[in-house]
């Protein structure tokens, strides 16, 4: 495997949960680059397997095998009230990505002197969003886990973080929690949880209208 090709593998049997079982795999199941969106109705464990993943908590059973610098966005990511988006850039995204993502701020229209503590829930999710993909390192294989990043988000700037998962794929596995909110929307790669079994899907053409008749 190249250094710089990312991987994510789950064991047949891997379970998740707290004191009880929430899910568990059936098979094995291996993600390359690219996005891999992560479907179940409320309250059946995408979190916890998103956190599972990241080793915040631990499984029940089964391994879990990854190749790449992971990252993990919370859906409750904050941070401090008082630092503004670019203050928060400044200090976090690489000197040599910063342009690139102050650029995209501008162009979601993300208020840069505003401080988080007065950004709208989807102001806030463009800000961790941003530092989430201008974090990735080109030279490396990157895992971004990412758990509702699409909450408060505007259709266009939905769309624009979209084409940068399209157009910044190479060496980056992205693990995507989401409700989507239109049929249309690809999901040629997708894990589903039902009937407490994690299982995959794919497809080329596979679309949410197609995906969400199998959460139960």
């Amino acid at each position: 495997m190249s250094s710089d090709t990312p991987q994510l593998q789950l064991s047949p049997g891997l379970t998740i949960g707290y004191r009880a079982p929430l899910a568990r795999t059936a098979e094995s199941i291996q993600l390359g680059k690219g996005t891999h969106f992560l479907l179940a109705r409320n309250g059946r464990g995408k979190t916890t397997l998103l956190r599972t993943i990241a080793r915040s908590i631990r499984q029940l059973g089964g391994e879990i095998r990854h190749h790449g610098r992971m990252q993990y966005m919370a859906e409750g990511l904050y941070f401090d009230a008082e630092l503004s988006a670019s203050a928060i850039f400044r200090a976090m995204i690489p000197r040599k990505h910063l342009a690139e993502a102050l650029q995209l701020a501008e162009r979601i229209e993300l208020d840069l002197k505003k401080p988080y503590g007065k950004l709208s829930t989807g102001n806030r999710r463009k800000t961790s969003l941003i530092v989430a993909e201008y974090s990735v390192d080109p030279a490396e294989a990157n895992i971004l886990l990412l758990d509702e990043p699409f909450s408060g988000l505007d259709a266009y700037a939905r769309q624009q973080f979209e084409e940068i998962w399209r157009t910044r794929s190479n060496n980056t596995l992205r693990l995507v929690s989401c409700h989507p909110d239109y049929d249309s929307m690809e999901m040629p790669s997708a894990l589903i949880i039902q009937d407490e079994t994690i299982l995959q899907t794919t497809g080329e053409s596979q679309t949410w209208n197609e995906l969400k008749s199998l959460l139960n």
